[in-house]
């Protein structure tokens, strides 16, 4: 296969149908989640839609996100002083790879190694700028996935 003919993750998984269909669903799980739900107890009705929208561009979709709210530093931003932890981290983690077993996304090694990745390293980022004293920089680039992806090693 050439590089030419090699899918994006984003086309892979069904596009931005697949990740609204995924993000959707994730979000009114995370209403039942004893550890999740009060993290996310006020978000808005369109929450689900941003970030099906985040990561389509992420995961090598239209730049959408970052045309219509800001990019990474807006994202950045929506987890500074929140505090999250490990456990919040690891249960959000395992409640979206289950919801993307539910809805049957892709499910061979390739896609789901580049998929598990990025949502380890994201979703680390996300706790390390929930912390005091984070900050979000203007100029953080938004991060691009593809397959078989290596971001370190890491760089504050």
């Amino acid at each position: 296969m050439t590089t030419a003919s090699v899918p994006t993750l984003y086309d892979w998984l069904g596009g931005l149908d697949a990740l609204n269909r995924l993000t959707t669903r994730f979000y009114e799980r995370v209403r039942d989640n004893a550890l999740l739900a009060p993290i996310f107890a006020h978000m808005d009705g369109a929450h689900a839609q941003h970030v099906a929208a985040f990561l389509a561009e992420v995961l090598g979709g239209p730049a959408d996100y970052s045309a219509q709210h800001g990019g990474h530093p807006h994202m950045i931003r929506q987890h500074l002083n929140r505090h999250l932890d490990q456990a919040q981290r690891r249960e959000w983690v395992a409640l979206l790879l289950d919801t993307a077993d539910e809805l049957q996304l892709p499910d061979d090694p390739e896609f789901r190694s580049a998929l598990v990745g990025y949502l380890e390293w994201g979703s680390r980022l996300a706790v390390l700028n929930s912390q005091p004293g984070a900050t979000a920089d203007a100029d953080a680039p938004m991060p691009k996935w593809g397959w078989g992806e290596v971001k370190g090693p890491y760089q504050p």
